[in-house]
């Protein structure tokens, strides 16, 4: 006698609770607004100006986010330690004027002039990381201190005047195109990718995280959390020396008129656009390169409209405003939890 077993029904719930699942952790991503408002601000301008899709704007708006990005990566890692760093705008304008400087004036090959630069620019950010480790001295006026110092030599060594007859080397960093995009941005990709890999897979990474979250918890656990915070003020001073050549490579001169002035402000406000908390421990990223992006449609999609430029800032400002009130609003939700 045969038996024969009847198939089982189907659960419709079952295939459902994936996709719900799925649904969920999207939603519950920190990055997904950011990255959604990015999506809506481009159509909007793309249906509104058909010449803001234009490969022409494309491309200018890629070397500007590369110029903002690097910052806003060194402000980031600096920020997930639970520091600030005020100094990554003006830093970029000195080092503008040392690398032109150096190759100019002193006559050192650009490579040369560009690796002394990095050198101090490394220098200082040491001082930064050790002022703040040992001295115990709030990273807002170490890096206050060095944001008004930076402005001084900047003047000092110009005098107002640009410095002409820079290598081609530079020119050749900051104007070339490969395969019709910027050299900038590709570099800026390569650094974006290597620092999402420092975060993300590494050990080092893990501690920056830890020290930031709670620092007393990371040294109980054995985290040499100085360390973390040295190389990220280090680090963050080196992204800025290194946004420096591009921008002096697309100018083509060493100016000292507005190189860097208030950058640090776009830098910010790229992290915490971005997810990245301003009492540390909590950032992605994803998260800084598409507030870097949004910040950047909304500088370029101002222009585009042919708006007053004196109202840029005034929506820049309301933008930071609202990240950081929902970066607080994130932050209670998140100690309600726990």
């Amino acid at each position: 006698m045969k038996t024969s077993t009847a198939p089982a029904l189907a659960d419709p719930g079952a295939a459902e609770q994936p996709r719900t699942s799925l649904l969920r952790r999207l939603a519950e991503t920190p990055e997904v607004g950011v990255v959604a408002a990015c999506v809506v601000v481009f159509v909007s301008l793309a249906i509104d100006k058909s010449t803001f899709a234009s490969a022409v704007n494309l491309q200018g708006m890629g070397f500007d986010l590369a110029q903002y990005g690097l910052i806003a990566i060194g402000e980031s890692l600096v920020i997930l330690t639970g520091g600030i760093d005020l100094s990554v705008g003006a830093l970029l304008g000195t080092s503008v004027i040392l690398m032109s400087w150096f190759n100019v004036r002193a006559g050192l090959p650009p490579i040369l002039a560009v690796l002394v630069t990095m050198a101090i620019a490394g220098t200082v950010g040491l001082i930064h990381g050790l002022a703040v480790t040992r001295l115990k001295m709030p990273p807002f006026v170490v890096t206050l201190v060095t944001y008004t110092v930076a402005q001084g030599v900047t003047l000092a060594i110009t005098s107002g005047t640009s410095i002409t007859g820079i290598g081609g080397f530079f020119g050749d960093v900051g104007q070339t195109y490969v395969a019709q995009v910027p050299l900038p941005l590709i570099l800026f990709v390569i650094v974006a990718v290597c620092a999402w890999f420092f975060l993300e897979r590494t050990y080092a990474g893990r501690q920056v995280y830890a020290v930031g979250g709670n620092a007393e918890a990371a040294r109980l656990a054995g985290i040499r959390g100085d360390r973390r915070i040295v190389s990220m003020y280090v680090t963050s001073s080196l992204l800025s020396a290194f946004a420096g050549i591009m921008v002096l490579g697309r100018m083509g001169v060493g100016s000292a008129s507005g190189v860097g002035v208030g950058w640090e402000l776009s830098a910010i406000a790229a992290a915490v656009i971005g997810g990245v908390s301003l009492v540390g421990g909590q950032g992605r990223i994803i998260g800084i390169v598409a507030g870097t992006i949004l910040l950047e449609l909304i500088n370029n999609g101002l222009t585009t409209l042919q708006i007053n430029s004196n109202y840029t800032n005034i929506v820049l400002g309301c933008v930071l405003g609202l990240a950081i009130t929902a970066d607080r609003l994130r932050a209670r939700s998140v100690a309600r939890r726990s």
